[in-house]
């Protein structure tokens, strides 16, 4: 049972709502530009195969993980895309856990373990994220589609 996780959580890097509208939205400016240009065949051509590219990566990052944040053995355990490092994060020096609002923007750009301004970030969607603050008062901010959960599983894990 030690070795069992107390919370897993995937997130994607595609199913942010806002970027999945932007890039919608670009698809269709190239293909009301095609509709609109089909009298000249390579720039129509150019058009319809961008659209459809914007289209195509659009439905690969749906399924594109960009981190992923498990809990267990007195840790929580951030294991990013390819050639990222794993970031542990050591529950018994953690001093204070909230729930709070990621960002007051209304878009985000996707982060993994960006560094300012005494915070370290970890983004890919939601509004929510958790507040993490150690002995050394560097905070860790991880966004979180599921934020009650998240955090109960951070209380339960630092209690036992």
């Amino acid at each position: 049972m030690i070795n069992q996780a107390t919370f897993t959580e995937k997130q994607y890097l595609g199913r942010d709502f806002n970027r999945i509208s932007i890039r919608i939205t670009m698809a269709l400016f190239c293909f009301g530009a095609y509709y609109l240009s089909a009298q000249k065949q390579n720039t129509a051509e150019l058009l319809l195969m961008v659209g459809a590219g914007i289209l195509v990566g659009s439905v690969l990052m749906l399924f594109m993980v960009h981190y992923r944040t498990t809990i267990k053995n007195k840790s929580i355990i951030i294991d990013g895309l390819w050639t990222t490092r794993l970031v542990k994060i050591d529950l018994n020096s953690i001093v204070k856990v909230a729930r709070t609002k990621y960002s007051h923007y209304i878009v985000n750009n996707p982060v993994y373990n960006l560094h300012s301004k005494g915070k370290i970030r970890f983004y890919a969607g939601g509004k929510e994220a958790l507040s993490l603050i150690d002995r050394d008062g560097l905070e860790y901010l991880i966004g979180t589609q599921h934020p009650e959960e998240f955090e109960e599983a951070v209380k339960k894990e630092m209690n036992s």
